[in-house]
């Protein structure tokens, strides 16, 4: 099954714990604090992958996390790092972040890897906390817990060319005709249901060439397949707009010109504005050649238009060289640009205070999370140090704005402390 939009859950690794830990050894009579750092946990990274052409790998799975790291150990000792995990995508996949949907990442190149989210570093054991007036902490630091975030993956081809077009007017047998694709042709009154990529070789040139599944009328309002293959024009650099001349569907080739025309205009994105040659297809079942001239003085002033029969393989180099000459005038495609660069950014000096019930206040936030991500409250040095932090970083002057006294309770993570002047 196709798939070219997505959204998945990721979440990083979780960082190790430092340890509490003190060398125990015969001749070593004081042998100080040994504990080790906690590993890193692992990275979140996307990764191309250039044999995948869609998103149908994440059709089931849609959930991912990287391995958590290990706590350290006495003697010094490191935990192991949290293995990264990579997760593969087509070429052409941009990356949102589902909440304010900003590009994270533009997976522009074959190879290109972009770390999304960092795996949390790992806590300090108790060796790092041995000053001269403190030779024994017996606290350590917890690793960074890392948080989950939903991420869209949207997969936007990257093609020089689009064909565009009413289904049925021939667009799958021009790219078979003008290149080694062999797209399923037939006489379907419906789309194809993926599009078709193909490069194509003329003239000494080379472009790459997409068959956009056919449009319809509404599509930019989600009828028929609506949108899902909009998407696919933004990236093109130019448009061929296939239009049946024949009629053979029984509609009026200008108004189904006109039709398109309407709904690039609607879904928006530019795509409107991206330069077209017209391509009237089927001249080989045209009865009356003056549909044809009709056609082309309805055309704005400077329109190529060509007459051409896919099938036939007639006015296919005419069209081809027009192609080259116009592509080597327009711009290169652009890798989308980055919006958000850090996801998981935290300002460790944010807290919030809050009332939450009769004498008792509730403090988080991330300064609070690093605050206590330091301290052993059962050990009396440690606490100290967890008091003159509150203090100093204003949360006391906080809570006694929103009335705190004296015997009133304070919710501090998994700990309820009362506050006494």
């Amino acid at each position: 099954m196709f798939l070219d939009k997505v959204k998945i859950e990721c979440k990083a690794g979780n960082g190790g714990n430092g340890v509490v830990a003190f060398r125990r050894e015969k001749f070593v009579p004081n042998g100080g604090p040994s504990g080790g750092d906690g590993g890193k946990g692992g990275d979140i990274v996307f990764e191309v992958n250039k044999n995948m052409d869609n998103l149908g790998e994440f059709r089931f799975k849609k959930k991912f996390k990287a391995e958590d790291g290990l706590a350290g150990s006495a003697n010094n000792k490191f935990g192991k790092d949290g293995k990264d995990l990579i997760i593969y995508v087509p070429k052409g996949t941009v990356i949102k972040n589902a909440s304010s949907g900003k590009i994270l990442a533009d997976m522009f190149d074959d190879d290109d890897r972009v770390v999304i989210l960092q795996g949390g570093t790992g806590g300090r054991g108790n060796s790092h906390f041995a000053t001269s007036t403190r030779q024994a902490p017996r606290f350590a630091e917890q690793g960074v817990i890392t948080k989950s975030f939903e991420l869209v993956l949207e997969l936007k081809t990257l093609a020089d060319v689009g064909l565009v077009g009413f289904p049925n007017v021939g667009k799958s047998t021009l790219l078979s005709s003008v290149s080694n694709a062999r797209p399923k042709i037939a006489n379907y009154h419906f789309t194809t249901l993926t599009p078709n990529i193909a490069v194509v070789n003329g003239f000494g040139k080379s472009f790459v060439m997409a068959d956009i599944p056919g449009l319809i009328s509404g599509a930019s309002e989600g009828l028929g397949l609506g949108i899902d293959f909009l998407r696919h024009i933004e990236r093109t650099r130019l448009l061929i707009h296939v239009v049946d001349i024949s009629g053979s569907e029984g509609r009026d080739p200008y108004s189904d010109y006109l039709a398109i025309n309407k709904e690039l205009k609607k879904y928006g994105e530019h795509v409107e504005k991206i330069p077209q040659i017209v391509a009237l297809n089927k001249a080989d079942m045209v009865v009356d050649a003056s549909v044809i001239d009709d056609f082309k003085s309805k055309m704005p002033k400077g329109t190529n238009v060509f007459v051409i029969s896919a099938f036939a393989h007639t006015g296919l180099d005419e069209l081809i060289e027009c192609v080259i000459k116009t592509l080597e005038k327009l711009p290169k495609i652009e890798r989308a640009e980055v919006e958000e660069a850090n996801i998981d950014k935290r300002d460790l000096r944010q807290f919030k205070v809050e009332k939450i019930g009769d004498k008792l206040f509730e403090v988080t936030g991330e300064l609070v999370f690093e605050i206590m991500k330091r301290v052993n409250l059962e050990d009396m040095t440690s606490n100290a140090y967890f008091q003159k932090r509150i203090k100093n970083d204003g949360i006391i002057d906080a809570l006694k704005e929103i009335g705190l006294q004296e015997g009133d309770l304070i919710r501090i993570g998994d700990y309820e402390l009362q506050y006494f002047e």
